[in-house]
């Protein structure tokens, strides 16, 4: 069973920035895809990044330009650096892999942008 584990959220001020960790329990080189979902209060989660096996990158239009998706083989970790946050980038953040249709969900880490 594949394990995933979020760190690296809390509460950071406007224009700030934070970087969300997401640590698998096997070879990330193994799934598809990994993605950063994000879920607010009242509302349905929806998608932020995605990195596939080859490296190609994708982005929600709300993020683009402040958020980067990345990743460390040798440490089995996807990342996702945040720049400029805004208050409306406050949510529960979830990290997302798959192997063909077998997909697998972290915990969450929730990510408060605020004075």
């Amino acid at each position: 069973q594949v394990q995933l584990v979020e760190s690296g959220g809390g509460l950071v001020q406007p224009w700030g920035s934070a970087k969300l960790s997401c640590v698998a329990s096997e070879n990330i080189f193994n799934f598809n895809t990994m993605r950063w979902y994000r879920q607010a209060p009242g509302l349905e989660r929806e998608f932020v990044a995605s990195i596939n096996v080859g490296g190609k990158t994708e982005y929600a239009e709300s993020v683009k330009g402040r958020f980067t998706i990345y990743r460390d083989g040798a440490k089995k970790t996807m990342y996702l650096q945040m720049t400029a946050l805004k208050p409306e980038d406050t949510a529960v953040y979830y990290c997302y892999a798959n192997i063909l249709s077998r997909q697998w969900w972290g915990q969450g880490t929730q990510v408060t942008v605020s004075p």
